[in-house]
């Protein structure tokens, strides 16, 4: 399944509208699901609204009598939203539904515990309206709980954080190796690691705290946070060995100086800059797989070369490949057999053009 359309009220899953797949995804596109007794309702995100939660297989409301800060941290913690920011009344978040019943008052929590229903409460009998329903607002949680940063990092490069229990916090670098660094490349959709690190002199230091250590991924992982690690908040990581990473740019092609997006110069990007392709070895076939690539129509076949007069114009930038040699069965540019990126005994007279025809 892809593109699953729910309106929420669906008895089933197969009830909401989608699309098969047909091999147009990837296992580390496989979505999950956490079910919770808990949750926030009418709020701006998942991590702030009226507090509602399921019994007997029904969702009702809690009464805000002995309602304190304490009970908005478990809720909080429960529902992997981080730290408590404030308990709110019904007034901020509305009230519930006329038939939703008032489930749970003199709610008492000591803070720590890890879910609403292991803490202390009373049965409301009826003594409780619907304007006295509690509300939590909690620190809402990153869609990506991993981060790079430094003075000179980019978005697939520099030092990690991690959001671990509510907040930031960098990863001591013992045991960090490319097999973690893959998962995290992969997960912040930056392809797969160039290079690791483990200390700060490359990315500059960062100012939070080291939380976890000793990472440990087998490399199918969809996340970091999904690898085995060990808590190190209260450990001293050796020579302040902060993990570091630079993952490969996503891959980028182009055409450019053309009559419309499916003929001009070719240019593909690396490390987050663009560049040109020689015309050495360049064929019908890996124009083929430029064109469909861009979802334009087949290439036109070519012409002979005018080294001196290229089709749509000579850039001045980098030159980023040589030696291009396509099948024409491959599903993207950079899996064909090319020199190493950067190599190459070319000058900007030699700049590949592209002419596909429309879709």
């Amino acid at each position: 399944m892809m593109d699953v359309q729910c309106q929420g009220t669906e008895a089933a899953l197969g009830t909401c509208t989608y699309k098969h797949a047909e091999n147009l995804c990837e296992h580390f596109e496989d979505v999950g699901a956490r079910c919770q007794d808990v949750r926030l309702v009418g709020g701006p995100h998942s991590c702030a609204g009226r507090v509602e939660v399921l019994v007997a297989g029904r969702w009702g409301t809690v009464c805000d009598d002995g309602w304190d800060e304490k009970d908005v941290a478990v809720v909080c913690r429960q529902l992997g939203c981080g730290q408590a920011v404030e308990s709110l009344s019904s007034d901020v978040f509305g009230p519930g539904s006329e038939s939703q019943p008032v489930l749970l008052t003199d709610v008492q929590c000591q803070g720590t515990e890890a879910a609403l229903g292991t803490c202390t409460y009373e049965d409301p009998g009826g003594n409780c309206d619907h304007k006295e329903h509690v509300g939590a607002r909690c620190h809402e949680v990153p869609k990506v709980p991993v981060r790079l940063v430094g003075s000179n990092a980019t978005r697939c490069s520099g030092q990690v954080e991690i959001f671990h229990q509510g907040r930031w916090g960098t990863v001591c670098g013992l045991g960090w190796d490319l097999t973690d660094a893959k998962v995290l490349c992969r997960e912040l959709g930056c392809g797969t690691p160039r290079y690791i690190t483990q200390s700060c002199l490359k990315f500059s230091r960062s100012s939070e705290p080291i939380l976890l250590g000793l990472l440990d991924c087998t490399g199918h992982e969809t996340s970091l946070t999904q690898c085995q690690f060990q808590d190190w908040a209260e450990k001293p990581c050796p020579y302040h060995r902060d993990t570091g990473v630079k993952c490969q740019e996503p891959f980028a092609l182009r055409l450019v100086d053309g009559p419309g997006r499916c003929a001009g110069r070719l240019e593909v990007q690396y490390d987050g800059e663009w560049g040109t392709v020689c015309d050495d070895h360049w064929s019908n076939s890996s124009a083929d797989v430029v064109c469909r690539e861009l979802g334009c129509g087949p290439a036109e076949p070519m012409v002979a070369k005018l080294r001196d007069r290229p089709r749509f114009g000579k850039a001045t930038g980098r030159i980023w490949l040589d030696d291009v040699r396509c099948k024409g069965t491959e599903k993207t540019l950079q899996n064909c057999a090319h020199r190493v990126w950067g190599y190459h005994d070319c000058t900007h007279h030699e700049d590949i053009s592209v002419v596909c025809q429309e879709s």
